[in-house]
């Protein structure tokens, strides 16, 4: 087996990195590419003040990611106080059961208790215990490292294109389809509903998008309002997506929502038929952007 170990929130390019070493050791020497995870985000554990209020990607969202890079084996450890205080050499002894013979990390990832587990101690075990250890050295975007948190903030500042340059894909979010009030339906404009949670969001206010339903590779232009509904008084933050043209039902389903541009901010109409108005003028200026039909 070859392990790349990691947070992986986003699995950006930098992440990728990381995973590839995986991938081409399994590819060279036969075995399987695996990627082992934490969930919940160790931070959220050991310094809750520290921790990120929003994360990049669910973990079902992380596994999708994952298994599209060609990795066959996604493990995620449940991440308690318990592990937190276990120490490194302990935590090696017990990945070591299994038969790994690769072990792929950032090199400057920490872990264990106190974060005593580093590159360095990773190197003399490998001695010990005959695994080939790859430390992949930072990913580096206009003189930067790239970093979860370094994409959190341009997603948050609206600058979607760094975002995805980062990524090495455009930002989207996924999830199951809900039932809400129905009121798009009873405008004319029926609307898909997903929970925000702690994903991290872009800016509120309404966007051109596309979208994936149950991951077919079949993308669907469409427009979304991401907000609160100040004109129904709403105040759980919520993604709402009108797909253009499309017929059917989408309750129960998986999608995938992939930000393409803003295009005006959230705010209340005074009747219901302002806002009809203004969805009506959402929609034609989406289809103008996007286009009748979608294929990526």
């Amino acid at each position: 087996m070859h392990l790349a170990l990691g947070v992986f929130d986003g699995v950006h390019i930098g992440h990728q990195a990381v995973i590839q070493c995986a991938l081409n050791a399994a590819k060279r020497e036969g075995g399987v590419a695996g990627l082992l995870t934490f969930d919940p985000h160790p931070i959220e554990v050991m310094a809750p003040a520290k921790a990120p209020r929003a994360l990049l990607a669910t973990l079902e969202h992380k596994a999708s990611f994952v298994e599209s890079l060609g990795v066959d084996l996604l493990v995620s450890i449940q991440f308690d106080l318990e592990l937190a205080v276990m120490k490194a050499e302990d935590f090696i002894a017990e990945l070591l059961q299994a038969p790994v013979r690769t072990i792929a990390v950032g090199e400057d990832w920490r872990f264990g208790h106190l974060r005593k587990g580093d590159v360095e101690l990773l190197e003399r075990l490998s001695e010990q215990h005959l695994y080939r250890l790859e430390a992949v050295p930072p990913v580096i975007h206009d003189g930067e490292r790239i970093s979860s948190s370094r994409i959190r903030q341009a997603i948050h500042d609206g600058n979607l294109t760094e975002a995805k340059i980062m990524l090495g894909r455009a930002y989207s979010m996924r999830g199951k389809v809900t039932k809400g009030r129905q009121l798009g339906r009873d405008l004319g404009f029926p609307t898909a509903n997903l929970s925000v949670g702690r994903r991290q969001c872009p800016p509120q206010g309404v966007w051109a998008v596309v979208v994936d339903i149950n991951g077919d590779g079949d993308w669907h232009p469409g427009v979304a309002n991401l907000g609160t509904r100040p004109t129904l008084q709403q105040e759980e933050l919520i993604l709402e997506v009108h797909l253009l043209d499309f017929v059917g039902d989408l309750y129960g389903k998986e999608i995938e929502v992939r930000f393409e541009s803003h295009l005006r901010c959230e705010f209340s109409f005074d009747s219901l038929d302002e806002l009809k108005l203004q969805i009506g003028d959402d929609v034609a200026q989406a289809r103008k952007m996007l286009g009748d039909g979608l294929t990526r």
